[in-house]
Protein backbone atom coordinates (compact mmCIF):
# COMPACT_ATOMS: atom_id res chain seq x y z
CA UNK A 1 0.00 0.00 0.00
CA UNK A 2 2.77 2.75 0.74
CA UNK A 3 4.76 1.90 -2.57
CA UNK A 4 1.03 2.39 -4.00
CA UNK A 5 0.78 5.82 -2.75
CA UNK A 6 4.34 6.83 -3.15
CA UNK A 7 3.82 5.98 -6.63
CA UNK A 8 0.79 8.32 -6.73
CA UNK A 9 1.63 11.39 -5.42
CA UNK A 10 4.77 10.91 -7.85
CA UNK A 11 2.72 10.24 -10.41
CA UNK A 12 0.57 13.72 -9.29
CA UNK A 13 3.80 15.25 -8.69
CA UNK A 14 4.84 14.53 -12.38
CA UNK A 15 1.76 15.81 -13.69
CA UNK A 16 1.92 19.20 -12.21
CA UNK A 17 5.34 20.03 -13.33
CA UNK A 18 4.71 18.94 -17.09
CA UNK A 19 1.80 21.54 -16.83
CA UNK A 20 3.54 24.23 -15.38
CA UNK A 21 5.79 23.42 -17.70
CA UNK A 22 3.52 23.38 -20.62
CA UNK A 23 2.11 26.24 -19.22
CA UNK A 24 5.66 28.30 -18.90
CA UNK A 25 6.76 27.42 -22.39
CA UNK A 26 3.69 28.68 -24.36
CA UNK A 27 3.76 32.12 -22.21
CA UNK A 28 7.64 32.87 -23.18
CA UNK A 29 6.48 32.01 -26.78
CA UNK A 30 3.78 34.49 -26.56
CA UNK A 31 5.96 36.89 -25.11
CA UNK A 32 8.72 36.42 -27.71
CA UNK A 33 6.16 36.86 -30.29
CA UNK A 34 3.84 39.94 -29.16
CA UNK A 35 5.32 41.69 -26.29
CA UNK A 36 9.27 40.46 -25.61
CA UNK A 37 9.22 43.00 -22.74
CA UNK A 38 7.06 40.86 -20.49
CA UNK A 39 8.60 37.33 -20.13
CA UNK A 40 7.26 35.62 -17.65
CA UNK A 41 10.62 34.54 -16.22
CA UNK A 42 11.53 38.07 -17.00
CA UNK A 43 9.05 40.14 -14.97
CA UNK A 44 8.76 38.05 -11.82
CA UNK A 45 12.74 37.77 -11.84
CA UNK A 46 12.96 41.65 -12.45
CA UNK A 47 10.14 41.91 -9.48
CA UNK A 48 12.67 39.61 -7.17
CA UNK A 49 15.58 41.85 -7.98
CA UNK A 50 13.97 45.18 -7.08
CA UNK A 51 12.51 42.89 -4.06
CA UNK A 52 16.20 41.90 -2.76
CA UNK A 53 17.42 43.55 -0.09
CA UNK A 54 21.11 44.72 -0.61
CA UNK A 55 22.75 42.32 1.37
CA UNK A 56 21.34 39.36 -1.04
CA UNK A 57 22.22 41.58 -4.35
CA UNK A 58 25.62 41.44 -2.77
CA UNK A 59 25.75 37.64 -1.78
CA UNK A 60 24.22 36.99 -5.53
CA UNK A 61 27.18 38.81 -7.30
CA UNK A 62 29.81 37.36 -4.62
CA UNK A 63 29.04 33.80 -5.30
CA UNK A 64 27.60 33.65 -8.75
CA UNK A 65 29.45 36.70 -10.41
CA UNK A 66 28.69 37.86 -13.66
CA UNK A 67 26.29 34.83 -13.98
CA UNK A 68 23.85 35.72 -11.17
CA UNK A 69 21.16 36.53 -13.40
CA UNK A 70 21.38 33.27 -15.11
CA UNK A 71 21.52 31.64 -11.00
CA UNK A 72 18.31 34.10 -10.45
CA UNK A 73 16.38 32.50 -13.34
CA UNK A 74 17.82 28.61 -12.45
CA UNK A 75 16.68 29.74 -8.87
CA UNK A 76 13.34 30.88 -10.58
CA UNK A 77 12.52 27.52 -12.36
CA UNK A 78 13.19 25.19 -9.06
CA UNK A 79 11.14 26.79 -7.01
CA UNK A 80 8.34 27.26 -9.61
CA UNK A 81 8.81 23.05 -10.05
CA UNK A 82 8.41 22.99 -6.47
CA UNK A 83 5.14 24.91 -6.17
CA UNK A 84 4.12 22.90 -9.55
CA UNK A 85 4.51 19.57 -7.82
CA UNK A 86 2.90 20.38 -4.78
CA UNK A 87 -0.22 21.66 -6.78
CA UNK A 88 -0.28 18.35 -8.47
CA UNK A 89 -0.39 16.30 -5.38
CA UNK A 90 -3.20 18.70 -4.17
CA UNK A 91 -4.99 18.34 -7.37
CA UNK A 92 -4.96 15.14 -7.18
CA UNK A 93 -6.69 14.96 -3.52
CA UNK A 94 -8.44 18.36 -3.63
CA UNK A 95 -9.24 19.22 -7.06
CA UNK A 96 -9.57 21.89 -8.43
CA UNK A 97 -7.08 23.64 -5.93
CA UNK A 98 -4.47 22.50 -7.76
CA UNK A 99 -5.24 24.33 -10.99
CA UNK A 100 -6.17 27.25 -9.21
CA UNK A 101 -2.50 27.31 -7.70
CA UNK A 102 -1.12 27.20 -11.55
CA UNK A 103 -3.69 29.96 -12.64
CA UNK A 104 -2.99 31.96 -9.38
CA UNK A 105 0.65 32.02 -10.56
CA UNK A 106 -0.54 33.53 -14.01
CA UNK A 107 -2.17 36.45 -11.81
CA UNK A 108 0.56 37.13 -10.41
CA UNK A 109 2.34 37.51 -13.46
CA UNK A 110 -0.09 39.64 -14.52
CA UNK A 111 0.26 41.76 -11.77
CA UNK A 112 3.83 42.28 -12.35
CA UNK A 113 3.94 42.52 -15.88
CA UNK A 114 1.27 45.58 -15.77
CA UNK A 115 2.70 47.41 -12.73
CA UNK A 116 6.82 47.53 -14.10
CA UNK A 117 7.64 50.94 -15.65
CA UNK A 118 6.82 51.46 -19.03
CA UNK A 119 4.36 48.10 -19.32
CA UNK A 120 2.53 48.10 -22.82
CA UNK A 121 -1.26 47.30 -23.25
CA UNK A 122 -0.48 43.88 -23.60
CA UNK A 123 1.92 43.40 -21.12
CA UNK A 124 -1.17 41.08 -19.01
CA UNK A 125 -0.97 38.48 -22.14
CA UNK A 126 2.17 36.17 -21.72
CA UNK A 127 1.38 35.18 -18.22
CA UNK A 128 -2.27 35.05 -18.89
CA UNK A 129 -1.70 32.69 -21.44
CA UNK A 130 1.13 31.06 -19.55
CA UNK A 131 -1.42 30.86 -16.49
CA UNK A 132 -4.82 29.44 -18.39
CA UNK A 133 -2.60 26.75 -20.01
CA UNK A 134 -1.33 25.75 -17.36
CA UNK A 135 -4.10 25.44 -15.01
CA UNK A 136 -6.04 23.58 -17.50
CA UNK A 137 -2.76 21.09 -18.87
CA UNK A 138 -2.51 20.33 -14.72
CA UNK A 139 -6.01 19.27 -14.28
CA UNK A 140 -5.71 16.86 -17.38
CA UNK A 141 -2.66 15.48 -16.30
CA UNK A 142 -3.60 14.68 -13.17
CA UNK A 143 -6.43 12.81 -14.22
CA UNK A 144 -5.04 10.76 -16.22
CA UNK A 145 -2.26 10.47 -13.00
CA UNK A 146 -4.66 9.58 -10.76
CA UNK A 147 -6.49 6.80 -13.36
CA UNK A 148 -3.12 5.36 -13.61
CA UNK A 149 -1.70 5.39 -10.46
CA UNK A 150 -4.76 4.66 -8.21
CA UNK A 151 -4.08 6.25 -4.58
CA UNK A 152 -5.48 2.60 -3.45
CA UNK A 153 -5.77 -0.83 -4.35
CA UNK A 154 -8.27 -3.11 -3.09
CA UNK A 155 -6.79 -6.39 -1.13
CA UNK A 156 -7.48 -8.85 -3.35
CA UNK A 157 -9.94 -10.93 -2.41
CA UNK A 158 -9.80 -14.72 -0.63
CA UNK A 159 -13.90 -15.66 -1.13
CA UNK A 160 -16.54 -14.92 -3.68
CA UNK A 161 -17.22 -11.47 -2.33
CA UNK A 162 -13.68 -10.37 -1.34
CA UNK A 163 -13.41 -11.47 2.28
CA UNK A 164 -11.61 -14.97 3.44
CA UNK A 165 -15.60 -16.07 4.46
CA UNK A 166 -17.47 -14.91 1.63
CA UNK A 167 -18.95 -11.74 3.21
CA UNK A 168 -19.11 -8.76 1.61
CA UNK A 169 -16.51 -6.41 3.46
CA UNK A 170 -18.47 -6.88 7.08
CA UNK A 171 -15.64 -5.72 9.29
CA UNK A 172 -14.65 -2.89 6.66
CA UNK A 173 -17.87 -1.27 6.46
CA UNK A 174 -17.77 0.84 2.97
CA UNK A 175 -16.29 -1.05 0.14
CA UNK A 176 -12.89 -0.33 -1.43
CA UNK A 177 -12.64 0.52 -4.51
CA UNK A 178 -12.16 -1.68 -7.21
CA UNK A 179 -9.00 -1.56 -8.90
CA UNK A 180 -8.70 -1.09 -12.76
CA UNK A 181 -8.31 -4.85 -14.60
CA UNK A 182 -4.19 -4.55 -15.23
CA UNK A 183 -4.78 -4.28 -18.89
CA UNK A 184 -6.66 -1.00 -18.03
CA UNK A 185 -4.24 0.05 -16.17
CA UNK A 186 -1.15 -0.16 -18.49
CA UNK A 187 -3.34 1.39 -21.26
CA UNK A 188 -3.71 4.44 -18.16
CA UNK A 189 -0.14 4.74 -17.77
CA UNK A 190 1.21 4.95 -21.46
CA UNK A 191 -1.43 7.54 -21.90
CA UNK A 192 -0.40 9.49 -18.64
CA UNK A 193 3.42 8.91 -19.37
CA UNK A 194 2.41 10.03 -23.44
CA UNK A 195 0.69 12.82 -21.99
CA UNK A 196 2.97 14.42 -19.78
CA UNK A 197 6.11 13.88 -21.79
CA UNK A 198 3.98 15.94 -24.79
CA UNK A 199 3.18 18.37 -22.47
CA UNK A 200 6.72 18.68 -20.73
CA UNK A 201 8.53 18.61 -24.38
CA UNK A 202 5.77 21.75 -25.97
CA UNK A 203 7.35 23.75 -22.92
CA UNK A 204 11.22 23.24 -23.26
CA UNK A 205 10.09 23.68 -27.31
CA UNK A 206 7.99 26.97 -26.07
CA UNK A 207 11.14 28.01 -23.93
CA UNK A 208 13.80 27.67 -26.74
CA UNK A 209 11.52 28.86 -29.57
CA UNK A 210 10.81 31.75 -27.48
CA UNK A 211 14.21 33.16 -26.81
CA UNK A 212 15.21 32.40 -30.31
CA UNK A 213 12.33 34.46 -31.68
CA UNK A 214 13.01 37.12 -28.87
CA UNK A 215 16.86 37.02 -30.60
CA UNK A 216 15.12 37.19 -33.64
CA UNK A 217 12.96 40.19 -33.64
CA UNK A 218 15.25 42.03 -31.43
CA UNK A 219 14.68 45.85 -33.21
CA UNK A 220 17.65 47.63 -31.40
CA UNK A 221 20.17 44.64 -32.10
CA UNK A 222 19.68 44.56 -35.73
CA UNK A 223 19.24 48.72 -36.05
CA UNK A 224 22.51 48.32 -34.08
CA UNK A 225 24.31 46.43 -36.24
CA UNK A 226 23.67 48.21 -39.07
CA UNK A 227 24.52 51.49 -37.50
CA UNK A 228 27.39 53.64 -38.11
CA UNK A 229 28.43 56.33 -35.91
CA UNK A 230 29.28 59.85 -37.02
CA UNK A 231 33.38 60.33 -36.64
CA UNK A 232 34.52 62.20 -33.27
CA UNK A 233 34.23 66.40 -32.79
CA UNK A 234 37.32 65.60 -30.37
CA UNK A 235 38.99 62.11 -30.72
CA UNK A 236 40.96 61.07 -27.46
CA UNK A 237 44.62 60.84 -27.99
CA UNK A 238 46.12 57.53 -29.02
CA UNK A 239 46.89 54.92 -26.04
CA UNK A 240 49.87 55.76 -24.70
CA UNK A 241 52.62 53.09 -25.97
CA UNK A 242 53.87 52.53 -22.20
CA UNK A 243 49.88 51.86 -21.02
CA UNK A 244 50.24 48.11 -21.83
CA UNK A 245 53.00 46.28 -19.80
CA UNK A 246 52.25 43.05 -22.05
CA UNK A 247 52.42 40.45 -19.23
CA UNK A 248 50.37 37.34 -19.99
CA UNK A 249 47.03 37.33 -17.47
CA UNK A 250 47.26 40.94 -16.39
CA UNK A 251 44.12 42.88 -17.44
CA UNK A 252 44.32 44.71 -20.81
CA UNK A 253 44.22 48.66 -20.19
CA UNK A 254 41.35 48.81 -22.49
CA UNK A 255 38.58 46.38 -21.52
CA UNK A 256 37.01 44.46 -25.10
CA UNK A 257 33.40 44.66 -25.24
CA UNK A 258 33.05 41.26 -24.97
CA UNK A 259 34.11 40.50 -21.46
CA UNK A 260 32.87 44.64 -19.99
CA UNK A 261 31.38 43.34 -16.97
CA UNK A 262 27.80 43.84 -16.89
CA UNK A 263 25.46 44.49 -13.64
CA UNK A 264 22.01 45.87 -13.93
CA UNK A 265 18.80 44.68 -12.77
CA UNK A 266 17.20 43.91 -15.94
CA UNK A 267 16.90 40.28 -16.68
CA UNK A 268 15.80 41.30 -20.34
CA UNK A 269 17.99 44.09 -21.93
CA UNK A 270 15.33 46.75 -23.02
CA UNK A 271 15.00 46.65 -26.87
CA UNK A 272 14.65 50.51 -27.83
CA UNK A 273 14.61 51.26 -32.09
CA UNK A 274 17.01 54.65 -31.78
CA UNK A 275 14.28 56.10 -33.87
CA UNK A 276 11.74 55.74 -30.66
CA UNK A 277 14.48 57.20 -28.46
CA UNK A 278 14.53 60.65 -27.07
CA UNK A 279 15.72 62.16 -23.69
CA UNK A 280 13.73 64.83 -21.61
CA UNK A 281 15.47 66.94 -19.51
CA UNK A 282 13.23 68.63 -16.80
CA UNK A 283 12.66 69.63 -13.14
CA UNK A 284 14.79 72.54 -11.26
CA UNK A 285 15.40 74.32 -14.58
CA UNK A 286 14.83 77.59 -16.60
CA UNK A 287 13.40 75.65 -19.52
CA UNK A 288 12.84 71.79 -20.28
CA UNK A 289 14.80 70.00 -22.78
CA UNK A 290 13.91 67.49 -25.16
CA UNK A 291 16.83 65.36 -26.78
CA UNK A 292 15.77 63.23 -30.22
CA UNK A 293 18.72 60.36 -31.44
CA UNK A 294 18.99 62.11 -34.48
CA UNK A 295 19.78 65.52 -33.20
CA UNK A 296 22.16 63.84 -30.34
CA UNK A 297 24.16 62.26 -33.18
CA UNK A 298 24.40 65.90 -35.07
CA UNK A 299 26.19 67.59 -31.91
CA UNK A 300 29.66 67.52 -31.92
CA UNK A 301 30.43 63.99 -30.26
CA UNK A 302 33.66 63.42 -28.12
CA UNK A 303 35.74 60.52 -27.13
CA UNK A 304 36.89 60.09 -23.64
CA UNK A 305 38.61 57.04 -21.75
CA UNK A 306 36.98 56.17 -18.60
CA UNK A 307 36.87 53.17 -15.88
CA UNK A 308 33.86 51.97 -14.55
CA UNK A 309 33.80 50.12 -11.31
CA UNK A 310 30.09 48.35 -9.82
CA UNK A 311 29.20 49.27 -6.09
CA UNK A 312 29.59 45.83 -5.17
CA UNK A 313 33.27 45.29 -6.39
CA UNK A 314 35.18 43.65 -3.15
CA UNK A 315 38.24 43.87 -3.08
CA UNK A 316 40.53 42.35 -5.46
CA UNK A 317 37.06 41.91 -7.66
CA UNK A 318 36.48 41.89 -11.51
CA UNK A 319 33.66 44.44 -11.49
CA UNK A 320 35.47 46.74 -13.45
CA UNK A 321 36.47 47.66 -16.89
CA UNK A 322 37.80 50.37 -19.05
CA UNK A 323 36.67 51.68 -22.70
CA UNK A 324 37.05 54.17 -24.83
CA UNK A 325 33.27 55.84 -24.80
CA UNK A 326 32.11 58.70 -27.33
CA UNK A 327 29.45 60.58 -26.59
CA UNK A 328 28.14 64.41 -25.50
CA UNK A 329 29.09 66.39 -22.85
CA UNK A 330 26.45 66.45 -20.28
CA UNK A 331 27.38 69.66 -18.95
CA UNK A 332 26.30 71.23 -22.09
CA UNK A 333 22.64 70.08 -22.23
CA UNK A 334 22.00 71.38 -18.13
CA UNK A 335 23.64 74.48 -19.21
CA UNK A 336 21.14 74.69 -21.91
CA UNK A 337 18.11 73.70 -19.88
CA UNK A 338 19.20 76.52 -16.99
CA UNK A 339 19.67 74.72 -13.80
CA UNK A 340 18.16 76.08 -10.75
CA UNK A 341 21.21 77.38 -8.07
CA UNK A 342 19.18 75.37 -5.65
CA UNK A 343 19.96 72.29 -7.18
CA UNK A 344 22.67 69.48 -5.89
CA UNK A 345 21.14 66.27 -7.88
CA UNK A 346 20.43 64.79 -11.24
CA UNK A 347 17.96 61.66 -10.76
CA UNK A 348 18.49 59.91 -14.18
CA UNK A 349 15.80 57.11 -15.20
CA UNK A 350 16.35 54.20 -17.43
CA UNK A 351 13.54 53.07 -20.04
CA UNK A 352 12.67 50.39 -17.40
CA UNK A 353 12.55 52.47 -14.65
CA UNK A 354 15.34 52.16 -12.96
CA UNK A 355 17.58 55.39 -10.78
CA UNK A 356 20.37 57.17 -10.07
CA UNK A 357 21.19 60.34 -8.00
CA UNK A 358 24.49 61.73 -9.37
CA UNK A 359 25.41 64.74 -8.02
CA UNK A 360 24.96 67.56 -9.76
CA UNK A 361 28.65 68.70 -9.61
CA UNK A 362 29.84 65.69 -11.41
CA UNK A 363 27.93 66.42 -14.14
CA UNK A 364 28.85 70.34 -14.60
CA UNK A 365 32.44 70.54 -13.73
CA UNK A 366 35.11 70.07 -15.78
CA UNK A 367 35.27 65.71 -15.96
CA UNK A 368 34.01 63.95 -19.35
CA UNK A 369 30.62 63.14 -17.90
CA UNK A 370 28.83 62.23 -21.36
CA UNK A 371 25.77 60.71 -22.76
CA UNK A 372 27.50 57.90 -24.40
CA UNK A 373 26.75 55.96 -27.53
CA UNK A 374 29.71 54.18 -28.74
CA UNK A 375 31.95 51.84 -26.57
CA UNK A 376 35.56 50.77 -27.83
CA UNK A 377 35.00 51.89 -31.60
CA UNK A 378 31.32 50.56 -32.40
CA UNK A 379 27.67 51.44 -31.17
CA UNK A 380 26.94 50.56 -27.59
CA UNK A 381 26.15 47.07 -27.49
CA UNK A 382 22.18 46.65 -26.14
CA UNK A 383 23.58 45.17 -23.16
CA UNK A 384 25.75 48.13 -21.84
CA UNK A 385 22.97 50.83 -22.61
CA UNK A 386 22.04 50.99 -26.41
CA UNK A 387 21.61 53.53 -27.96
CA UNK A 388 22.24 55.50 -25.00
CA UNK A 389 23.67 55.71 -21.57
CA UNK A 390 25.86 57.77 -19.24
CA UNK A 391 29.02 57.64 -18.10
CA UNK A 392 30.72 59.53 -15.09
CA UNK A 393 34.36 59.50 -13.94
CA UNK A 394 35.09 59.68 -10.62
CA UNK A 395 31.31 57.47 -9.08
CA UNK A 396 30.42 53.82 -8.82
CA UNK A 397 28.00 52.86 -11.65
CA UNK A 398 25.08 52.86 -9.12
CA UNK A 399 24.66 56.43 -8.78
CA UNK A 400 26.05 57.82 -12.34
CA UNK A 401 25.83 54.89 -15.00
CA UNK A 402 22.53 54.70 -15.68
CA UNK A 403 22.15 52.62 -19.26
CA UNK A 404 18.78 53.06 -21.37
CA UNK A 405 18.94 56.30 -20.18
CA UNK A 406 15.62 58.69 -21.29
CA UNK A 407 15.31 61.27 -18.48
CA UNK A 408 17.46 63.54 -16.20
CA UNK A 409 15.73 65.37 -13.90
CA UNK A 410 17.59 68.45 -11.87
CA UNK A 411 16.46 68.09 -8.26
CA UNK A 412 17.54 67.70 -4.91
CA UNK A 413 19.23 64.89 -2.36
CA UNK A 414 16.60 66.13 0.25
CA UNK A 415 13.86 66.08 -2.52
CA UNK A 416 14.48 62.41 -4.64
CA UNK A 417 16.08 59.19 -3.89
CA UNK A 418 17.28 56.64 -6.34
CA UNK A 419 16.82 52.72 -6.40
CA UNK A 420 19.85 52.08 -4.22
CA UNK A 421 19.87 54.86 -1.95
CA UNK A 422 16.12 53.68 -0.94
CA UNK A 423 17.76 49.98 -0.20
CA UNK A 424 20.24 51.62 1.93
CA UNK A 425 23.08 52.86 -0.43
CA UNK A 426 24.97 55.93 0.30
CA UNK A 427 23.50 58.89 -2.33
CA UNK A 428 26.72 60.25 -3.47
CA UNK A 429 29.05 56.57 -4.28
CA UNK A 430 32.59 58.54 -5.13
CA UNK A 431 35.29 56.17 -6.09
CA UNK A 432 37.34 54.79 -3.93
CA UNK A 433 41.29 53.84 -3.84
CA UNK A 434 41.57 50.35 -4.78
CA UNK A 435 44.63 48.17 -5.85
CA UNK A 436 44.65 43.96 -7.34
CA UNK A 437 47.06 41.40 -7.85
CA UNK A 438 46.40 39.83 -10.81
CA UNK A 439 49.57 37.99 -11.05
CA UNK A 440 50.05 35.41 -10.35
CA UNK A 441 46.82 33.99 -9.31
CA UNK A 442 45.27 33.28 -6.03
CA UNK A 443 46.57 29.91 -5.32
CA UNK A 444 49.43 29.89 -7.98
CA UNK A 445 52.31 26.87 -7.98
CA UNK A 446 55.24 28.68 -9.08
CA UNK A 447 58.66 26.94 -8.99
CA UNK A 448 61.53 28.81 -7.66
CA UNK A 449 63.39 31.59 -9.38
CA UNK A 450 62.65 34.87 -10.96
CA UNK A 451 59.04 35.90 -11.37
CA UNK A 452 56.98 39.22 -11.40
CA UNK A 453 54.11 40.64 -9.73
CA UNK A 454 51.99 42.49 -11.40
CA UNK A 455 48.31 44.04 -11.01
CA UNK A 456 46.21 47.21 -11.81
CA UNK A 457 45.28 50.17 -9.57
CA UNK A 458 42.60 52.86 -9.96
CA UNK A 459 40.37 55.85 -8.27
CA UNK A 460 38.91 57.20 -11.20
CA UNK A 461 39.19 61.20 -11.62
CA UNK A 462 41.89 61.48 -8.35
CA UNK A 463 44.41 59.42 -9.85
CA UNK A 464 47.09 56.64 -9.15
CA UNK A 465 50.81 58.13 -8.13
CA UNK A 466 52.16 54.91 -7.08
CA UNK A 467 51.48 51.37 -5.94
CA UNK A 468 53.34 49.25 -3.24
CA UNK A 469 53.65 45.20 -2.80
CA UNK A 470 54.57 43.82 0.63
CA UNK A 471 56.22 39.85 0.49
CA UNK A 472 54.99 37.79 3.78
CA UNK A 473 54.62 40.76 5.90
CA UNK A 474 58.03 42.23 5.47
CA UNK A 475 58.82 45.99 4.50
CA UNK A 476 56.40 47.55 1.32
CA UNK A 477 58.41 47.85 -1.68
CA UNK A 478 57.47 50.12 -4.69
CA UNK A 479 56.25 48.57 -7.87
CA UNK A 480 56.86 50.32 -11.77
CA UNK A 481 53.53 52.17 -12.83
CA UNK A 482 52.81 51.49 -16.40
CA UNK A 483 52.12 54.83 -18.43
CA UNK A 484 48.29 55.89 -17.22
CA UNK A 485 45.94 56.54 -19.83
CA UNK A 486 44.44 59.40 -17.63
CA UNK A 487 43.13 60.33 -13.99
CA UNK A 488 39.95 58.82 -14.70
CA UNK A 489 41.33 55.34 -16.24
CA UNK A 490 43.13 52.22 -14.57
CA UNK A 491 46.32 51.90 -14.65
CA UNK A 492 48.74 48.32 -14.74
CA UNK A 493 51.54 47.97 -12.55
CA UNK A 494 54.44 45.52 -11.77
CA UNK A 495 57.00 44.08 -9.85
CA UNK A 496 60.20 41.70 -10.00
CA UNK A 497 60.21 39.23 -7.68
CA UNK A 498 62.87 36.39 -6.71
CA UNK A 499 60.86 33.50 -5.71
CA UNK A 500 62.16 31.06 -3.05
CA UNK A 501 60.30 27.49 -1.48
CA UNK A 502 57.62 27.87 0.39
CA UNK A 503 54.35 29.39 0.82
CA UNK A 504 54.19 33.13 0.86
CA UNK A 505 51.50 36.08 1.11
CA UNK A 506 52.05 38.88 -1.32
CA UNK A 507 49.67 41.86 -0.65
CA UNK A 508 49.45 45.51 -2.45
CA UNK A 509 48.27 48.79 -1.89
CA UNK A 510 47.58 52.01 -4.11
CA UNK A 511 49.30 55.38 -3.10
CA UNK A 512 46.60 58.62 -5.00
CA UNK A 513 48.10 61.45 -7.11
CA UNK A 514 46.90 63.57 -3.40
CA UNK A 515 48.48 61.15 -1.29
CA UNK A 516 46.41 58.89 0.17
CA UNK A 517 46.99 55.60 1.30
CA UNK A 518 45.20 52.76 0.45
CA UNK A 519 43.35 51.78 3.88
CA UNK A 520 44.28 48.55 5.38
CA UNK A 521 40.74 48.73 7.17
CA UNK A 522 38.37 45.88 5.77
CA UNK A 523 34.75 46.96 4.71
CA UNK A 524 31.68 45.48 2.49
CA UNK A 525 30.68 46.99 -0.74
CA UNK A 526 27.87 48.18 1.68
CA UNK A 527 26.51 51.10 1.50
CA UNK A 528 29.30 53.05 -0.30
CA UNK A 529 31.92 50.91 -1.73
CA UNK A 530 34.43 47.95 -0.24
CA UNK A 531 37.77 48.95 1.08
CA UNK A 532 41.08 46.88 2.24
CA UNK A 533 43.97 45.48 1.04
CA UNK A 534 44.06 43.02 -1.72
CA UNK A 535 46.23 39.74 -0.66
CA UNK A 536 46.74 36.58 -2.16
CA UNK A 537 48.72 32.90 -1.54
CA UNK A 538 51.22 32.00 -3.81
CA UNK A 539 52.85 28.28 -3.38
CA UNK A 540 56.80 28.09 -4.96
CA UNK A 541 58.14 24.40 -4.93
Amino acid sequence: MATTRTRSLLAAAAAGVCGVAFGAGLGEATAAIAVPESSPFAVVGGALIDAAPPWAKDLAIELFGLADKVALLIGIAIVMGLVAAGAGVLESRRPPWGSVIAAALGVVGIVVATSRAGASGFAWLPAAVAGAAAAIAMRMLVRLAVRAYPPQTAVPALGDAGSPDGRAGEASGAPEPSPAAPSSRGVDRRGFLAWSGAAAAVGMIGLVVGNVARAGVQAATTVRDALRLPSPARSAPPIPAGAELGIPDLAPVVTPNGIFYRIDTALVAPQIDPADWSLRIHGMVDREVSLTWDELLALPLEETDTTLTCVSNTVGGGLIGNARWLGYPIRNLLEKAGVSPDADMVLSRSIDGWTASTPLEALTDDRDSILAVGMNGEPLPVEHGFPVRMVVPGLYGYVSATKWVTELKVTRFDSDTAYWTTRGWSARGPIKLQSRIDVPRFGTRLAPGDTVIAGMAWQQHVGVAGVEVQIDGGEWMPATLATAISDDTWVQWSIPWTATAGRHEVRCRAISATGEVQTDDAAPPAPDGATGRHRIDVTVE
